[in-house]
C-alpha cells in the first residue's frame, strides 16, 4: 500500500499538480433483518479502492479506481490531472486551501467486543427474541428486527506530508411492530425509528439496546395507536422526545451550517441555506437556551473519528452560543472564505467519491430541566411528541413539518390521551427562538442517523446528534390528517 501510495502522489506532483492527496480505503458491512419469525435477510459485503485528489492550476480533479496496482495508481493520478484542466475552463475563481497542519498519526474506533468476531447464531437469537416478544401481543400484523455493521479502514496520504491510518467500527440495531385495521396503519418503533440506534463502538452496543426487554411496550403502542383519537390541531405547548429532537437538530440546525450550501456550491440536489455569511456572529438563531455544536471527538458518535478525509484532525467547533450564529461546517476549501481554518468536516462515503462538507454530532448541549418526566411535570398543557415518522423542509431549511409516531396531550403537568398521527410545522429559526427549556444530561443521549443523503453524484452519509428532550412555546401542532 505505501508503495502504491508513493507512486500515486509522485505521479500526480509530474503532472504539476500543486497538491494531491490519496485515500485507500476497504469497507466491510453486514445486515441481518428478521420479519415475522424468519431471517429475511442476511448480507456482506467488502469494497476496496484508492481515490486521488489533485490541484492543478487552482482546479480539483478526482478519479478513483478498484485496482490496487501501481500502474493503475500513475494511471489514475493523471487521469484526474486531466479532468482538473478540463474544470478549470468553468471555474470562476482558483481554489485556495488552507493551512492545516500535516500530520502523521493513527486512530481507531474504542470497541470492547468487534462484531466482526460475534458468530451469526449469537446476532440472529437477538432479533428472535426480540420478534418473539412482539409475537405475544395479539393485533400485530408485522415484525422487524435488524442490525448491521461497518467496517472502514483507510489510509490518507497527502503531498503536504501527511499519512493518517484509521479504522472506524460502527453497530447499530432496533425493532419495529406495525398493527393494522380496516382503516388504520399504525407503527411503532424501538429504540428509534429508520433502522433504531446506530455508534461508533463495538457489538456491546447491541447488548445495551436490551432489545427484548422494550419490544412489548411499543407492540402494545402500536395497537394502541389504532383506536386513539386524531391529534387536536392548534397553538400549543410542545414535547418532543430526545429522538425527535435529533431530527429536528439534522434537518434544521446541520444542514444549514454547511458552508457549502451557504456558500451556493451545494444547491441542484439537496438545496442551500438561509444562513448566509452576513449572519455570523450577529443572527439571532434561537433563545439563549439553544447552545449546538459540531463535536467529531464526541465518545460513541456516528459522526466520531480521528481524521477528516482531507487529513484534518476531529474537534468539536461552536455552531450557535446562546442562540447566535457563530460557526459553520467547513473544509480546508471553504474555511478561508470565512477567514478561518478547516474544522474538519470534510468526508467522502467511499474510495471512489470526493470527499464533501458532512455533518460530525451536531450536537444540543443539555439544558438543567431535569429528566423527561420533570419536563412534562413543569408543563401545565401541552402535548408530547416521540420517535419520527415523517419529515420535509424546503430547500433553504426554513419552512419544516414533521410527524411523529405517537403523542399523548399533557394535562396539568401528566402525560393523559394518546393520540394519532402528531405533527407539527414551523420556520426554523422561530421554532428555535421558542425553545424556553431543555432537559438534562440524565436524558441527553447521542443518536446515530445513517441514511442523510447528499451530494451529486449522491453520497451517504453517518452522522450523530446529541439531544435531550426539549420544549417549544406556542407550536403549530396537528397541520395536516392523514
Amino acid at each position: 500500500m505505501e508503495e502504491l501510495i508513493d507512486r500515486a502522489l509522485d505521479s500526480a506532483q509530474r503532472t504539476r499538480a500543486s497538491y494531491a492527496d490519496v485515500r485507500v480505503v476497504e469497507r466491510r458491512s453486514e445486515e441481518l433483518k428478521v420479519k415475522n419469525g424468519e431471517l429475511e435477510a442476511a448480507s456482506s459485503a467488502i469494497s476496496e479502492g484508492f481515490g486521488i485528489r489533485v490541484l492543478v492550476e487552482g482546479a480539483w480533479g478526482f478519479s478513483a479506481s478498484s485496482l490496487l496496482e501501481l500502474d493503475e495508481a500513475e494511471r489514475v493520478a493523471r487521469e484526474a490531472a486531466e479532468i482538473a484542466r478540463a474544470s478549470r475552463l468553468a471555474q470562476r475563481e482558483p481554489v485556495v486551501l488552507d493551512r492545516s497542519p500535516a500530520l502523521v498519526a493513527s486512530y481507531r474506533t474504542p470497541v470492547q467486543e468487534d462484531p466482526f468476531d460475534v458468530g451469526l447464531d449469537r446476532k440472529v437469537a437477538i432479533l428472535l427474541e426480540a420478534d418473539a416478544a412482539i409475537a405475544r401481543v395479539p393485533g400485530v400484523a408485522i415484525r422487524n428486527a435488524s442490525m448491521s455493521f461497518e467496517r472502514e479502514r483507510k489510509t490518507f496520504a497527502s503531498s503536504e506530508g501527511s499519512r493518517i491510518e484509521q479504522e472506524i467500527i460502527e453497530s447499530g440495531a432496533g425493532i419495529e411492530a406495525t398493527a393494522v385495521n380496516d382503516s388504520e396503519v399504525q407503527v411503532r418503533s424501538y429504540p428509534n425509528s429508520w433502522g433504531g440506534q446506530f455508534v461508533t463502538g463495538g457489538f456491546e452496543a447491541i447488548s445495551a439496546l436490551r432489545l427484548a426487554d422494550h419490544a412489548q411496550e411499543i407492540a402494545e403502542q402500536a395497537v394502541a395507536l389504532l383506536d386513539a383519537p386524531q391529534c387536536p390541531s392548534g397553538e400549543m405547548t410542545l414535547v418532543l422526545d430526545a429522538t425527535q429532537v435529533a431530527l429536528q437538530l439534522h434537518e434544521s440546525c446541520g444542514h444549514p451550517t454547511e458552508l457549502d450550501r451557504v456558500l451556493g456550491t451545494e444547491a441542484s440536489y439537496a438545496g442551500t441555506s438561509f444562513l448566509t455569511t452576513d449572519k455570523l456572529g450577529r443572527f439571532r438563531y434561537g433563545s439563549e437556551l439553544v447552545n449546538i455544536d459540531a463535536d467529531a471527538t464526541a465518545p460513541g458518535g456516528l459522526g466520531t473519528f480521528g481524521y477528516d478525509d482531507e487529513g484534518v484532525q476531529a474537534q468539536r467547533a461552536p455552531l450557535v452560543e446562546r442562540g447566535v450564529l457563530t460557526g459553520y461546517l467547513t473544509s480546508r476549501e471553504t474555511a478561508p472564505t470565512i477567514g478561518r481554518q478547516s474544522m474538519g468536516s470534510a468526508r467522502a462515503w467511499s474510495w471512489n467519491l470526493i470527499p464533501l462538507i458532512r455533518m460530525t454530532n451536531i450536537n444540543l448541549h443539555p439544558g438543567e430541566a431535569g429528566s423527561l418526566e420533570d419536563l412534562v411535570a413543569d408543563t401545565k398543557d401541552g402535548i408530547f411528541m416521540a420517535t419520527n415518522k415523517s419529515w420535509s423542509i424546503d430547500d433553504r431549511r426554513l419552512n419544516f413539518q414533521f410527524g411523529d409516531q405517537v403523542a399523548w396531550l399533557i394535562r396539568g403537568g401528566k402525560r393523559t390521551q394518546m393520540v394519532r398521527n402528531p405533527t407539527y410545522t414551523g420556520i426554523t429559526p422561530q421554532f428555535w427562538g421558542s425553545c424556553d427549556a431543555i432537559g438534562g444530561p440524565s436524558d441527553y443521549t447521542i443518536w446515530g442517523i445513517p441514511n442523510c443523503g447528499k451530494g451529486e453524484p449522491g453520497q451517504v452519509g453517518h452522522v450523530g446528534h446529541g439531544a435531550a428532550p426539549a420544549r417549544f412555546r406556542n407550536i403549530k401542532v396537528g397541520v395536516g390528517r392523514w
